[in-house]
């Protein structure tokens, strides 16, 4: 068994449900709290012992690149300011000089399109996919417990949570099969079926462990649901050939490519941090307060 050493970050989408704002910045760049969103999907890569990672970029998203990049007038600035802390925290952030590669989505073909235009920088080894608008909130990063149990299982793993059983059709959902290692074996995958069809409420939460055969599959793909190439057709081909398991995530991933998830992380996360908690808890709770006031009369 391989170990996975890359991951492949999509961020080439538009963003459209952020519009006005993502005319001028990409989606991925927005913040939750102090930090672009890409970012927690790099420190989730990182911390799960992830060494390159590989973004999927298009157009007008240059931005990031300059983000993972080395601001010499900034750092010089910091220095003579005597602002160390900010320094310190910033050249952590710094990615190792080679360990980040960039390739070029020039159309959106869709998910599957975009993994499979980091075919020749990934090669032929297993690898990690984070969808960077979902954002893992717990104790430790989604991925870290989707390669503990690749470490047991090998082949393809995906994380998951459970969702409304009435809300099925919102997400790709797996089938439950025997329990493994803390996850259990996936028995199909179905995209966004109706609840009276779908084979359980678990469902793929953006987190991925991927063999290499699947751009061979995604080269061949049919076109699929909106007209783009679907990551999950895809997969639902190379099950045929190779074993699946699920990670039940124990904490929780904000969809922040939706204004809820978006507003909702923020908040999740300012009220996990010691330096801001006291500054906006009480705010918070008065307005949710000033709320409920106004819905009861």
């Amino acid at each position: 068994m391989k170990k996975v050493k890359k991951a492949v970050i999509p961020v080439a989408g538009l963003g459209t449900r952020f519009l006005p704002a993502t005319k001028a910045m990409p989606k991925e760049m927005l913040t939750v709290v102090d930090r672009p969103v890409v970012q927690y999907a790099v420190d989730e890569a990182l911390e799960a012992g992830i060494e390159h990672i590989v973004f999927v970029t298009g157009r007008n998203k240059h931005v990031i690149e300059d983000y993972f990049d080395i601001q010499p007038e900034l750092l010089d600035t910091l220095t003579r300011s005597g602002k160390m802390d900010l320094l310190a925290s910033l050249k952590q952030l710094q990615p190792l000089p080679g360990s980040v590669s960039f390739t070029r989505q020039q159309a959106p073909h869709g998910l599957g399109h975009a993994v499979w235009c980091a075919r020749d920088i990934v090669g032929d080894e297993p690898f990690a996919l984070l969808l960077p608008d979902m954002v893992s909130f717990g104790e430790k990063g989604c991925l870290a417990g989707i390669m503990e149990l690749y470490e047991q299982t090998g082949g393809n793993v995906l994380a998951v949570e459970q969702c409304d059983p009435t809300e099925t059709n919102k997400y790709g959902i797996v089938g439950k099969g025997n329990a493994v290692r803390g996850g259990f074996a996936v028995t199909e995958m179905v995209e966004k079926p109706a609840p009276t069809a779908a084979p359980s409420n678990y469902y793929i939460n953006g987190r991925y462990i991927l063999q290499p055969e699947i751009f061979d599959i995604l080269g061949t793909q049919e076109r699929g649901a909106g007209n783009e190439i679907q990551l999950t057709d895809a997969m639902r081909r190379l099950a045929e050939g190779q074993s699946f398991h699920a990670h039940p995530f124990k904490g929780r991933m904000f969809d922040c490519g939706s204004k809820e998830g978006f507003i909702q992380a923020n908040v999740a996360f300012a009220l996990a941090r010691d330096d801001i908690r006291d500054l906006v808890f009480e705010p918070i709770a008065e307005m949710i307060a000033s709320q409920t006031r106004r819905a009861v009369a």
